[in-house]
């Protein structure tokens, strides 16, 4: 696969990267090696320091590691620098907390001292997607490297330059030479670097293919991973919802990133008692949405981030018109319009028994469903083979936790946006994925957990 800035809105190619060779990777890894064993033995107190210059740059130089991420993959320009500021917060929030997270934890037993130890466990692999080239990447990143780890990224090979960008920004914060590497390869190398022993698990956010052939080449070596992978997460309205409010909410939830998203509303289930006045309410706001240059601080929607999305996206509306799905909005590529643009799209008389049904749809379409009541709403939520969030709007407090209970996912939102927040855990279930991100159960995913007992 080609290493290349091909900006999305144009098709240009703007600059292409060669691959590290075998040698060169095999460096990679002996420096990062090298880098461990001066590095666990810092202290919290050096790291929070080097972790908090790190937010610094990112917030100082926000405008430009924004455009380096529009330019590359496609994502408005407002929203990218929205993320690199989430990114400084996540690097601000494990600076102040690791060491509160990692503390030993004494255990009362029948030693005369016994308890908990968190100790790094070297390198950690990290293949990233190129959706939130950023975020992805920092949310690794501030709790692996404040737990003492060392780390590698293998990022998607759409985003070259935001991979180069991130590596200097930790250079640049003060760690150590050989902390943190970004690594130019294709996906064909992985399973090479999973197999060296100084390598101690990977984590991956990506689709369920890749994420499969993760697992399967650590677990081929006994390393733990941690998988964040798709998903096609229910939005329901229920009758005694705030229509307006849930339908400017869904219309962001879908649209967001372009609808690249894995945590977007991807199915929105609606009470039919209500479902007239929010179809009407949702395709307002989808008409209002402004689509162009992603440069243009005023765009909503910008291109998608390759042409194979893009055709992939499209024949999934297809196969949708063909088994009797009907379009309310969109529905065809713009063709008059340079680069990779898909319309926002709305899609109704869906069966829920057709495959595209519980299919993810990486893009700005919509899948409306119409359901008698919440029983149906639920059964229809976990209809799929994904389990990563889920959005549920009533005021009805018995409704809100059955939806919470009985809603097969990692994360349930009850009137509001599905989001990743730095102090709550981030991860799915089914095929979604294992383990968890952020929180103090994000920075345990890659420590040892000694247990230790004194007589």
């Amino acid at each position: 696969m080609a290493i290349a800035t091909i900006n999305p809105a144009t098709g240009e190619t703007l600059k292409t990267f060669e691959s590290l060779t075998d040698t060169q990777v095999k460096n990679a890894i002996d420096k990062a090696h090298e880098a461990f064993q001066d590095y666990r033995k810092t202290s919290f107190a050096q790291r929070s320091e080097w972790m908090h210059k790190a937010a610094d740059i990112l917030e100082a130089e926000q405008a430009d590691f924004a455009k380096i991420m529009t330019l590359e993959m496609g994502k408005p320009y407002q929203s990218a620098v929205g993320e690199v500021k989430k990114c400084a917060m996540v690097c601000r929030y494990y600076a102040d907390k690791a060491a509160e997270f990692l503390a030993d934890v004494s255990v009362e037993t029948d030693a005369s001292h016994s308890f908990v130890k968190y100790q790094p466990l070297g390198i950690i692999l990290a293949v990233m997607p190129w959706n939130f080239p950023f975020w992805q990447v920092f949310r690794f990143v501030a709790p692996a490297l404040m737990a003492g780890n060392v780390g590698l990224l293998k990022h998607a090979s759409n985003v070259p330059q935001c991979a180069l960008a991130i590596e200097k920004i930790i250079q640049r914060a003060g760690f150590p030479q050989g902390v943190f590497q970004s690594l130019l390869i294709g996906s064909d190398k992985v399973a090479n670097i999973i197999a060296d022993d100084r390598v101690k698990a990977a984590t991956l956010t990506g689709s369920e293919a890749a994420g499969a052939s993760l697992a399967a080449a650590a677990g081929k070596h006994i390393k733990k991973t941690v998988l964040e992978l798709g998903g096609s997460d229910p939005f329901i309205v229920l009758p005694s919802a705030d229509l307006e409010t849930a339908a400017v909410t869904g219309t962001k939830a879908r649209m967001l990133n372009n609808g690249q998203s894995c945590i977007a509303a991807k199915r929105f289930i609606v009470a039919e008692a209500v479902a007239d006045k929010f179809e009407k309410l949702l395709l307002e706001n989808f008409q209002a949405l402004k689509i162009g240059d992603p440069m243009e601080e005023n765009t909503d929607i910008g291109p998608l981030a390759t042409p194979d999305i893009l055709t992939e996206l499209d024949q999934q509306v297809q196969n949708s018109l063909d088994n009797g799905a009907k379009i309310l909005l969109g529905g065809k590529p713009l063709s008059n319009m340079k680069g990779n643009y898909y319309p926002p799209t709305i899609l109704t008389n869906i069966s829920p028994d057709s495959a595209t049904a519980k299919e993810e749809f990486f893009g700005p379409v919509a899948m409306l469903f119409r359901v008698q009541d919440i029983d149906q709403a639920i059964t229809l939520a976990n209809d799929t083979p994904f389990g990563l969030g889920a959005s549920a709007w009533t005021t009805d407090t018995t409704e809100q936790q059955r939806l919470i209970s009985e809603i097969e996912a990692g994360a349930v939102f009850i009137n509001g946006l599905v989001k990743s927040d730095p102090r709550l855990p981030f991860g799915g279930t089914k095929l979604s994925g294992y383990g968890r991100e952020l929180s103090i159960q994000g920075i345990h995913e890659f420590v040892n957990v000694k247990t230790v007992w004194v007589k």
